[in-house]
């Protein structure tokens, strides 16, 4: 099972079963992952511990809570962008509250960086320009970012000088 296929299941996970109540979760993560043949049981039930260790953990209940949604469309353009660049992509989670907006993504990399300095410089820059997009549909809100590790799990957030200085680089 090659390591982005584990990634789309766990993410496929974080993805529905935040809709479920909590206790009917582990009944349909088994379901979730039952059309998958090709996997062993040993993988399913590291990849559903994965999903509930996010799932469960006190840190990460904003990401899933009240205001938050899975799976949302964004295209647009920011100032930041280079002239003539407009984004169309797909966000993991995104939670809008009166007065913040957080746009989070999913990683599923094994082993996780400890630190966000250490995190691939892509996932920094697909962070920025989401954040940059956002801040133009919301004007009045903070817009802040935050990589959801599965490994560990972690919740990284994603400070705005490395945004600013990942967009700088054009």
């Amino acid at each position: 099972l090659g390591r982005f296929r584990r990634g789309d299941l766990i993410h496929r996970l974080l993805e529905r079963l935040p809709e479920i109540a909590p206790s009917d979760r582990p009944d349909a993560a088994l379901r979730l992952l039952a059309r998958e043949r090709d996997l062993s049981e040993e993988q399913r039930a590291e990849m559903i511990a994965a999903a509930f260790g996010v799932l469960d953990d006190a840190r990460f209940a904003p990401v899933f809570g009240p205001g938050s949604r899975a799976e949302v469309a964004l295209t647009g353009t920011a100032p930041e962008l280079p002239p003539g660049v407009s984004v169309s992509g797909r966000i993991d989670r995104l939670v809008i509250t009166p007065d913040r907006v957080l746009v989070v993504d999913f990683k599923s990399n094994r082993p996780a960086p400890n630190r966000i300095e250490d995190a691939d410089p892509a996932y920094v820059t697909q962070m920025a320009v989401y954040a940059a997009v956002l801040r133009r549909l919301y004007p009045d809100r903070r817009v802040e970012a935050a990589l959801v590790w599965t490994d560990g799990p972690k919740l990284m957030a994603v400070p705005q000088t490395l945004m600013d200085a990942a967009l700088a680089v054009r």
